[in-house]
């Protein structure tokens, strides 16, 4: 089914709530809060006939009975009598407010979603639906939605190359909206992967998925992401919890760890000092399991990942290129992975790819080992998709097709059989490996590598389109001032 037509429809309501100053993540919230009720009352009723445990008088026919003022004011205190159950009901609906305070505009609203009958979709039907909305907000600059939104191009690359298997653990420490999770289902329901039993798609709904995420909205999305994705339970507890995951260790340890940590160079936390201005301290967390004490944020996501590991864990994780050079703190860690996990690959990703602006990032790929006074590391393997890469997210979005070689030179089915594509006749290879004693011997340990020849410094008929080559340069700007405050602040 082509789902482009029912975003469009319901995206297209959004512009008319702008006039009333309602943007995209609060439009976006209100349907969350609207499909949801309107599931659990198609669910109520024959032939499923489930309790759900929405309260009496607070249910879907409340809100299709009511107009005017009398709508409005009921609405409000459904919101919050909604969030005081429990369950994901209760999460879905924690702090939840009516940000459309036209009533007419409520209703119409409230018709557009009643004209669905959302429990006979699919849940592959429903989630894509949901996943266009979330792309369309994540478009939204201003909305600043984009830093929770990984391109799902890139989750579905790391999917494939880690080739989760059935009833085993899936965490994501700072989850966002749950693209790592619905990638991972998908990868898990494929029929050319794996053939699930009855106790596998159990365990699938319910015990694979853990996550973080401590934004309140986008944890809200990510719930809702999950559950029309047939993963969790309406009156189920949530799999996702609000807390600070860099806070203590984890309480259990998992399989597979897919990531991509907030962009961003310090962990820091506001206060109201004495004289009752506010404040901004660097925030550290001063744990005993992790290598270093930094306040940098993806070099903490990185050390509390490991953390999260059984000793046969696997994880694959993007990081920005600071995590790969910067010293300190940084070399530690960096060492330490090379000493004490099997770091055994790099992709380094183009600029033009992230709704989050000026980023230069990578995915590490990393295996937990048991405690070994051996170097668990032999060799990294390299993939450069940057040098002469040219993205854009309007004019030439990423796509799964851009990073199928990579998956193929990645060998997800037989990672020891690797061959390299570069080699002193072939310059042009993208693939090639470093022996750990290589690296280590490099200054701070850097992992930032490059070797392939920049086409645009010599060769002027290769330059991308005007437009593009005006979007990398502005892309290339932005990645170079954050690179100047991340040193600036060590």
């Amino acid at each position: 089914m082509n789902t482009a037509p029912i975003v469009s429809k319901v995206w297209s309501f959004c512009t008319t709530l702008r006039d009333d100053g309602v943007g995209y993540g609060d439009y976006l919230e209100q349907l969350t809060y609207l499909i949801f009720l309107k599931m659990a009352d198609e669910y109520a009723k024959p032939p499923y006939n489930r309790d759900v445990g929405i309260p009496e008088g607070y249910d879907w026919t409340s809100l299709t009975s009511r107009r005017g003022a009398e709508l409005e004011a009921h609405y409000v205190m459904l919101l919050r009598k909604l969030g005081e159950q429990k369950g994901m009901l209760g999460q879905i609906f924690t702090k939840a407010q009516n940000k459309i305070t036209d009533p007419a505009k409520l209703f119409r609203l409230i018709d557009m979603v009643d004209g669905t009958k959302w429990v006979t979709l699919g849940a592959d039907i429903k989630g894509d639906i949901y996943e266009g909305l979330l792309e369309r907000n994540a478009e939204d600059t201003k909305s600043g939605a984009g830093q929770y939104f990984t391109p799902r191009a890139l989750i579905r690359a790391m999917v494939e190359c880690v080739r989760p298997e059935p009833r085993k653990t899936i965490a994501d420490p700072a989850c966002g909206t749950g693209g790592f999770f619905l990638a991972a289902h998908d990868f898990l329901t494929d029929p050319d992967n794996h053939a699930l039993d009855k106790d596998q798609k159990a365990f699938l709904k319910h015990s694979t998925f853990f996550g973080n995420e401590i934004v309140a909205g986008t944890r809200r999305l990510c719930l809702m992401n999950m559950f029309l994705h047939g993963i969790g339970e309406m009156t189920g507890d949530t799999l996702v919890s609000p807390a600070d995951a860099l806070i203590s260790p984890p309480s259990e340890t998992f399989d597979y760890v897919l990531a991509n940590p907030p962009f961003g160079k310090k962990s820091s936390m506001s206060f109201t000092n004495a004289e009752g201005e506010q404040e901004t301290d660097d925030l550290t967390y001063n744990r005993q399991d992790f290598w270093a004490t930094t306040s940098n944020k993806q070099l903490n996501f990185v050390q509390h990942i490991r953390t999260m590991l059984k000793t046969t864990g696997r994880a694959a994780v993007v990081v920005p290129d600071n995590v790969l050079f910067e010293g300190g703190a940084g070399e530690t860690i960096r060492r330490k992975l090379l000493q004490t996990t099997d770091l055994h690959t790099i992709l380094r990703l183009p600029t033009g790819i992230f709704y989050a602006q000026g980023v230069k990032a990578n995915v590490i790929f990393f295996d937990n080992r048991t405690a070994s006074p051996d170097p668990q590391t032999s060799k990294v393997w390299y993939y450069d998709y940057r040098t002469n890469v040219h993205h854009t997210l309007k004019q030439k979005p990423l796509t799964y097709a851009h990073l199928e070689d990579f998956v193929s030179c990645y060998a997800p089915g037989n990672r020891h059989g690797r061959s390299p594509t570069w080699s002193e006749e072939s310059p042009d290879g993208r693939w090639r490996a470093f022996d750990r004693e290589e690296l280590l011997a490099r200054d701070k340990a850097s992992l930032d590598l490059f070797w392939l020849r920049d086409a645009s410094m010599t060769d002027l008929e290769n330059l991308p389109e005007p437009d593009v080559l005006a979007e990398e340069i502005m892309e290339n700007l932005r990645a170079a001032l954050a690179s100047f405050e991340a040193v600036s602040v060590e």
